[in-house]
């Protein structure tokens, strides 16, 4: 075993159809926050004693949560209602919200150039409507919306080169757009799989993980886009975190209900954990190598402790 279950924390029922989406951790602060989108709030866990807090309201739609943790900034994708929100972790003063693209989604950040990059779902029915934007945190401004070729998924910054990654589902591909200068997408890369979805980076070999809707994993060097390996999934994935640490990445699949675990040394399945139908988001705690899957149907988390 890999995954070992530590238990359930009870989470609020949901007061509308729906469940949860994206979540992200504060390891310093132990706290763990995820979007309850059926709630148009973000939970919030006690990651030491695995306890539920309390909610923080008034997000429409909410589709994820993003922690800048150096600068103790908690930010969300309010899907609902077209905005992001800024907020400091220790909850202090109120969330700025600043308007973005067509329901916002995945969100990534870089501290150096003090951007927010939302990638936003878009509507078919709206043309122009697939785009990142741009967001200046400090001044809480949008800086640019960058129009991309179809429907974006998840989107990653990596600081040593500078640049943020989002997945595109349709045509599949990852595009890349530098901090340095936002304004447009500077490259792409193809993805030979259906449907890019979860996305994550290991920096130190500069690879990047892309599980896809055709139940692939797709490995890729993150500056040629050469494919490293393949390998199949379980099932149709969302979210993936890589475990930098341990070398292991963990992807979750809402049907039928699991967590896989992969040795990214070895590029192999090491683990399969079974979870519950629609179990399509997890958090990870890298200082304490804990992973939490987000069951909707008994509106709970359950904890697992990554022990090597």
């Amino acid at each position: 075993m890999t995954l070992n279950f530590q238990g359930y924390i009870e989470l609020p029922a949901h007061a509308n159809p729906g469940g949860f989406d994206h979540a992200a951790v504060h390891s310093g602060l132990a706290r763990v926050y995820v979007a309850h989108t059926s709630n148009d709030g973000l939970d919030v866990i006690d990651g030491a004693s695995d306890r539920y807090l309390h909610s923080i309201p008034g997000l429409t739609g909410v589709a994820g949560a993003l922690v800048a943790e150096d600068e103790n900034l908690l930010f969300t994708s309010n899907r609902g209602e077209n905005t992001v929100g800024i907020m400091s972790t220790d909850q202090a003063g109120e969330m700025a919200k600043v308007p973005v693209g067509v329901r916002p989604n995945g969100l990534a950040y870089s501290p150096a150039h003090h951007l927010l990059l939302a990638a936003n779902v878009g509507d078919p029915k709206q043309p122009g409507s697939f785009t990142v934007t741009v967001v200046d945190t400090q001044k809480h401004i949008r800086l640019a919306d960058v129009p991309v070729a179809g429907r974006t998924r998840w989107t990653v910054y990596d600081a040593q080169a500078g640049v943020f990654y989002v997945n595109i589902a349709d045509p599949a591909q990852i595009v890349v757009i530098e901090a340095s200068n936002p304004a447009r997408v500077v490259r792409t890369l193809p993805v030979p799989a259906v449907g890019p979805h979860g996305l994550d980076l290991d920096s130190e070999h500069q690879r990047l993980f892309c599980a896809c809707d055709g139940k692939q994993l797709v490995c890729l060097d993150e500056h040629t886009g050469a494919v490293l390996n393949t390998l199949e999934l379980g099932g149709g994935p969302d979210v993936i975190f890589f475990n930098p640490a341990l070398r292991r990445l963990y992807v979750a699949i809402g049907d039928p209900g699991l967590i896989e675990v992969y040795d990214t040394q070895a590029m192999r399945r090491v683990e399969t954990i079974q979870t519950e139908m629609g179990a399509h988001t997890l958090a990870f705690d890298a200082a304490r190598n804990k992973v939490y899957a987000f069951l909707p149907d008994t509106h709970r988390a359950a904890v697992y402790l990554d022990e090597a």
